[in-house]
């Protein structure tokens, strides 16, 4: 009886359900959105030291050297030619473009106003994948990705004034290029490991970054000081990496549209930062804001992508 007992007891397989795939994807990016809430005021103060050309070499060579020591040490294999192609989009759009662009357009506009590009991305990199990978979220989803999108700018266009300037430009032209960066990384993600994707993406980098870093940080004055030290290494190591291994792992677990809908919560973690970091001031429209952005996010999440 002992043996047919246990012969016909059920076998126990541990698996992963598609829930708590979910659930660990949606807290995988909003790690991501928490790391990335903190690049503008930490490159305000990489800003106070070091010129804009000087910090994003600088952080990029760091970030490299991070990442490209990680896939030595684990012995990772090249990804397959194949994937190169993908890895360059990666590379120009979240490891050059944005940082570059985003820099350039700090040095005359606050965080706050910088804001508007993070609360416009959720929508944009939404739109990307949908056009990239051919992805057809619901009504439901667009339109609280819409709503949210349009809490979120018109609370950051009220924090700088509205007016349009020069770092506007840099600003937009950084989101498209984001938005296509985040998109194709999402993509790799599913094919293979997401802290490879953006270290692969780094290392492409590493040949133009080091003798640009070398030939800035020579002709440009530095001026090394705790903040920009800690701005400088918080935007390589914690944004250029960590933020981006566990951003593309949330994507790839559950969604680039869902994922990307995640960051509009980030331009108001963003000005939190900015009070605590830079002394800036937040009007009573921030919880406003907040309670809505929540409820967007809410929504978005509940609706069938």
């Amino acid at each position: 009886m002992r043996a047919q007992s246990s012969a016909t007891a059920p076998t126990r397989i541990a698996v992963t359900t598609p829930a708590r795939t979910a659930t660990t994807g949606i807290l995988q990016a909003a790690l991501g959105v928490v790391a990335f809430s903190l690049t503008f005021p930490a490159t305000a103060w990489g800003l106070e030291g070091f010129s804009p050309w000087a910090l994003i070499a600088a952080r990029t060579v760091l970030a490299a050297m991070i990442a490209g020591g990680c896939l030595l040490a684990l012995r990772v294999p090249l990804p397959g030619r194949r994937h190169w192609p993908g890895l360059a989009v990666v590379a120009a759009g979240v490891v050059v473009g944005f940082p570059l662009l985003s820099t350039l357009a700090l040095q005359t506009s606050t965080t706050a106003h910088a804001a508007v590009v993070v609360g416009l991305l959720p929508l944009t990199t939404a739109l990307c994948s949908a056009l990239r990978m051919g992805t057809r979220p619901s009504r439901t989803f667009w339109t609280a990705a819409l709503v949210g999108a349009a809490a979120v700018v018109a609370f950051a266009v009220r924090q700088s004034g509205g007016a349009l300037t020069a770092a506007d430009l840099y600003l937009f032209a950084a989101l498209l290029v984001c938005a296509a960066g985040y998109t194709e990384g999402g993509r790799l993600a599913r094919l293979m490991p997401g802290w490879q994707v953006i270290g692969w993406a780094l290392v492409l980098c590493l040949p133009l970054a080091v003798p640009a870093a070398a030939v800035a940080l020579a002709y440009e004055p530095v001026r090394l000081t705790a903040h920009s030290v800690a701005g400088l290494l918080w935007v390589a190591a914690g944004s250029q990496f960590f933020g981006l291994v566990v951003w593309y792992r949330g994507m790839a677990a559950i969604g680039i549209p869902r994922a990307s809908q995640l960051q509009l919560a980030q331009p108001l973690l963003t000005l939190v930062w900015s009070v605590l970091l830079l002394g800036e001031h937040l009007t009573v429209a921030a919880p406003v804001t907040a309670a809505a952005v929540l409820v967007c996010i809410a929504v978005t999440q509940r609706a069938r992508s």
